[in-house]
């Protein structure tokens, strides 16, 4: 994204664009990568609600919040890259609000690692996740990245 400061994040957080819905998938590729044919699309405002629900010192991912809501919703699968988008404009719409902060930095990437499309970046993710005890390690020379330490441990499981 380009321009956040210049964006109504809690807007876009609030606009569901006619979801939530299922949606049948017939390419075959699509079908064996996710293992179904019915992928579900959640709005923003699922996405926030979940992230609301991790504790400090707890972590969760993209992925498992994915996994959730294709379970929630009778779904083989949640649309991954919507599913991208809409953490990062909850990230964003809490960092623009007073009050109803959402713990946007303890949702992390695949394997643990940290998203640069937050608000601050690494770095504010990092300093956040540091406050909560977590450990962070940095991979790679050139394309610095960076993941949580042992993030399988301190996972919060999504139920429900």
């Amino acid at each position: 994204m380009a321009n956040e400061e210049r964006k109504d994040f809690n807007a876009m957080l609030h606009d569901s664009k006619d979801m939530p819905k299922v949606q049948i998938v017939v390419d075959e590729a699509t079908i064996k990568k996710y293992g179904g044919a019915r992928m579900y699309f959640a709005p923003p405002i699922a996405y926030d609600e979940v992230m609301k629900t991790i504790p400090e010192g707890k972590v969760t991912t993209v992925g498992d919040i994915r996994a959730y809501f294709a379970a929630q919703n009778a779904a083989d699968f949640t649309e991954p890259i919507t599913a991208g988008i809409f953490v990062s404009i909850a990230a964003w719409a809490s960092h623009q609000r007073e009050t109803d902060k959402t713990p946007w930095w303890r949702t992390l990437k695949a394997n643990g690692e940290l998203n640069p499309k937050y608000p601050g970046g690494i770095e504010a993710q990092k300093a956040l996740l540091e406050a909560e005890g977590h450990v962070i390690l940095q991979r790679g020379r050139k394309n610095m990245r960076y993941f949580v330490k042992d993030y399988k441990t301190v996972l919060f499981p999504l139920e429900g």
